[in-house]
């Protein structure tokens, strides 16, 4: 038996409102790529389900930036660190070096792909040029006052370097080694937040939070004109040139993409994102790069949503929305149908996604979501349940991927949910089980203990408690009572994890230590309990289809596939998710889909099932 990585459904980049965000692309135009969590994403732009993902970092990643050569990637983090990295397999490191004392904001490749110009918000300095192979000083960054919030250099010889800051000025370098040579103070009233050179190195434009967008001569530094005076009405995040030289483009916190003509000043294309005339905070344009080596005229941007944009001249409206979760994949849950061909994932802010395994092709499920962490999925009859932080259950109409109105409000906050015989849906609380029927309260049961997890099969429900047991009940479906009937004492921690075999002939369940046990219902001893090599607790348990073999993920980051017939006999994932696997689910084709903590879906061929 054996398991391996087919597909990364990948994480949206992560934003953060008020700053923009860092996106690169390779130089044939094919991948861009983009900080989430502590890793790096470098994601195919045709085929998004192709994707490569570093985790190289400990700490939460800020920029990635490709190398113009295309060879390498440049990427920092919050506590100063950059690493360069093989932009081809993603795991090879080049080299890591401390650059300043806080967070990396930008990075900079100068055009023999050998300097890097990393800058942030240092407490001794705001920035630094160092070269990519060995990290040796090739100069300094200084002049601002402020944090530094981007960074770009000049492709061409003689060198130049600009940086932008908080202090509203743009500072000019001179190289290599770089070192300072002029500044332009005066121009911009507030944050200056991008910096890009045109590709030929004639111009430098400057954008920021005074919505202004200030050209300059490229060898130079020296201002030469203002274009697009009042045209956007909010902050300007983040400018890209086209490979022609001629235009650039802006984002804005207008909701609004604009393309430029650097000689005229005259904004030529529009793109706007959500609908007209309505203000959504998550639908203001935080990045943009407008890809070179391409002959569609493809520019990308970023909402603070996460949503990457694809927009086209000609097209007002963006032509493809690429979406997915940035923040942790608490719950993950398999459509009804039972074929496993569409998943529902939640995250740790209550968005909740449905997935095309066979696409890889992810879209935000529409309607009133959850204002807090997604706790677990159900589903039965065409519809999948959730519970989560917000204390509602609410109703996703799987043939629309649209939630239900009208959520259910909960007493308490839900442990876990599951659906029993008869469309029952039985959800455990804080202090008591309840059973739901159409949304509407049947039974609530008060229990002496805290439950930690849930499942069920028709009749039988398992509840998994904090004082180390397993407590069975039998459900009435008419009227919705519970009949306690068992408990399992065997473990030694606290339960934290149950699924029923598709049959329900046997009940897996996972404790806080790492360890499994599974139960044959039908007399409820101990089938085994050598599935044991989780090493921290046990997140999620998910039968396959003919009940012979179970995967787990667990807060040590891996999963891990088991066979019932021979408990020795196991397969692992490690390292599948950095920060821990919150969700497992079999697929079609008998494969493993899994979630976590660095908010990516995964999916992994099993071969060798016995």
């Amino acid at each position: 038996m054996s398991i391996e990585l087919e597909k990364i459904l990948a994480a949206a980049p992560a934003t953060t409102r008020g700053q923009p965000t860092q996106l690169s692309c390779d130089n044939k135009g094919e991948r861009i790529a983009y900080a989430s969590g502590k890793s790096i994403f470098l994601r195919s732009i045709d085929d998004p389900a192709v994707c490569k993902q570093y985790t190289g970092h400990t700490t939460t990643t800020t920029v990635a930036k490709f190398s113009p050569s295309g060879f390498w990637v440049a990427s920092g983090d919050v506590s100063g660190k950059v690493r360069v990295w093989d932009a081809v397999e993603a795991v090879n490191t080049k080299g890591e070096y401390a650059i300043i004392s806080g967070r990396i904001a930008d990075l900079a490749w100068d055009g023999d792909s050998q300097r890097v110009i990393a800058v942030g918000d240092g407490r001794e300095r705001y920035g630094h040029c160092f070269t990519a192979d060995s990290g040796n000083s090739v100069g300094e960054v200084s002049g601002h006052s402020k944090v530094v919030n981007a960074v770009a250099i000049r492709q061409q010889r003689p060198l130049r370097a600009a940086t932008v800051s908080d202090d509203s000025t743009m500072c000019f370098l001179h190289g290599a080694p770089f070192k300072f040579a002029n500044k332009a103070a005066g121009l911009h009233k507030g944050f200056v937040l991008a910096v890009a050179f045109s590709p030929d190195g004639s111009a430098l434009v400057t954008v920021g939070a005074d919505r202004r967008i200030q050209l300059y001569d490229g060898k130079t530094g020296e201002p030469t004109k203002q274009v697009g005076e009042g045209v956007h009405t909010g902050s300007i995040f983040a400018v890209s040139w086209a490979k022609d030289s001629k235009r650039f483009v802006t984002a804005s916190a207008d909701q609004t993409v604009r393309a430029w003509d650097a000689e005229s000043g005259q904004c030529v294309q529009t793109w706007r994102v959500g609908a007209e005339g309505s203000v959504n905070v998550g639908d203001q344009q935080v990045g943009v790069v407008w890809p070179h080596g391409r002959s569609d005229g493809l520019v990308i941007s970023l909402s603070l949503n996460g949503d990457l944009n694809y927009l086209k001249e000609g097209s007002e409206a963006p032509v493809r929305v690429v979406q997915g979760h940035n923040k942790s994949v608490t719950a993950l849950g398999v459509a009804s149908d039972g074929k496993g061909k569409t998943l529902t994932t939640g995250s740790f802010d209550g968005k909740v996604c449905s997935w095309d395994v066979a696409t890889g092709i992810g879209s935000v499920v529409e309607g009133q979501a959850h204002s807090n962490q997604v706790t677990q999925f159900a589903s039965a009859a065409g519809q999948t349940f959730s519970v989560g932080w917000d204390d509602t259950l609410r109703t996703i109409q799987e043939s629309t991927n649209n939630f239900l109105s009208d959520p259910v409000k909960l007493p308490t906050q839900p442990k876990g949910i599951a659906t029993a015989a008869q469309g029952r849906t039985v959800v455990a609380l804080n202090d008591s089980i309840a059973v739901y029927a159409n949304n509407q309260l049947l039974s609530q049961l008060p229990t002496d203990f805290t439950p930690g997890a849930l499942t069920a099969h028709s009749t039988t429900i398992a509840v998994g408690a904090a004082n180390n047991t397993v407590q069975i009940y039998t459900l009435n479906p008419a009227s919705g009572s519970l009949t306690p009937s068992q408990t399992l004492s065997t473990s030694t921690a606290a339960i934290s994890a149950l699924s029923f075999s598709p049959s329900g002939a046997h009940l897996a369940a996972g404790n806080s230590s790492g360890k499994i046990v599974v139960y044959d219902t039908a007399t409820w001893a101990v089938a085994t309990d050598r599935w044991s090599a989780h090493t921290a607790r046990v997140l999620s348990i998910a039968w396959n289809a003919a009940g012979t073999h179970a995967a787990s993920g667990g807060l040590d980051t891996n999963v891990h596939v088991w066979s019932l017939a021979k408990p020795g006999a196991r397969v692992k994932a490690a390292n599948a998710h950095k920060d821990g696997v919150y969700g497992v689910a079999w697929v079609d084709g008998g494969r493993v889909a899994s979630t976590g903590g660095d908010a990516a879906v995964k999916v992994w061929g099993v071969k060798g099932l016995q």
